[in-house]
């Protein structure tokens, strides 16, 4: 699908449908005052007539680096530009917003993954695959956004300083060849690279433990700048935060044994690496 045919799909977006409205009638207010029609918005910004309309009739989220240009060219003096952060949240499905929030911002993050690689681990190509096979089907703007989102998140690999970061994934996901072979190629090698980063350690639950402390199914372990400690779980586009000391608590205790149960980060990432070399 063309990008003309994605913003014609006329997508309202599932969440931060006020923000997004806001934002357009300001872009337009602008860009009015500028005496700028949209082809040329849209030449000097590197979009087209018809997506500019979209952005101004918000039915799609623009990008960081539409807005910094836009902002730039209409010399809205950085007014469009504190919308920014808005737009990065409202590229998360509604269920995700606050996590996601939490999560850029995080001194230390914990995942454990039973079904899929998870987000932070995706390549392009794996997350596109998961979006794909989503169903109900998501039109085809839907996926790019959500594939964008979920690569923009990966940003918290390079802050600085670093936050302290594990990953303790069943042995299945790993050898589930979502999207084919090309693509669960790609990303193993992804695995392995994030794995060789000093303050991320990834480990792999095998099928024939014995013994699993976490039955329950997937969840993440969030630590604030100010030490605030959270966890979260998600389960068919419905999650939860969860704050109070005793679940928390319960979780960090599962956290741990599942370390303790997994193979180590050295021994995991031998196992990935024998499966891409098998492949």
């Amino acid at each position: 699908m063309s990008e003309e045919e994605a913003a014609a799909e006329g997508e309202a977006p599932e969440a931060g449908a006020g923000v997004l409205h806001v934002f357009g009638r300001q872009l337009k207010r602008f860009r009015v005052r500028a005496g700028t029609e949209r082809a040329q918005l849209g030449a000097l910004t590197g979009y087209s007539a018809s997506t500019i309309a979209s952005y101004e009739q918000g039915r799609r989220i623009p990008s960081g680096r539409f807005i910094a240009k836009a902002d730039e060219v209409l010399g809205a003096e950085g007014v469009l530009a504190e919308f920014v952060e808005e737009m990065e949240r409202a590229q998360y499905p509604a269920f995700f917003q606050d996590a996601a929030e939490l999560e850029k911002k995080a001194v230390s993050l914990h995942f454990f993954a039973v079904q899929g690689v998870p987000g932070l681990l995706q390549t392009e190509e794996y997350a596109r695959a998961v979006f794909t096979m989503w169903r109900p089907l998501l039109t085809e703007a839907t996926i790019e956004q959500r594939v964008e989102a979920r690569l923009a998140r990966q940003k918290v690999f390079a802050r600085k300083p670093a936050p302290t970061m594990s990953f303790v994934m069943e042995e299945s996901v790993v050898r589930k060849r979502l999207g084919g072979s090309a693509v669960w190629r790609g990303q193993l090698e992804q695995i392995l690279l994030v794995g060789e980063r000093r303050h991320v350690q990834i480990q792999i639950m095998p099928d024939v433990r014995e013994e699993h402390a976490a039955m329950d199914g997937p969840f993440s372990l969030i630590e604030t700048e100010k030490g605030r400690r959270i966890a979260y779980a998600e389960v068919h586009q419905y999650s939860r935060l969860f704050t109070d000391r005793k679940t928390v608590r319960e979780l960090e205790e599962q956290y741990s044994l599942l370390r303790a149960q997994a193979l180590t980060p050295r021994e995991s990432l031998a196992l990935v690496e024998k499966l891409l070399g098998e492949t």
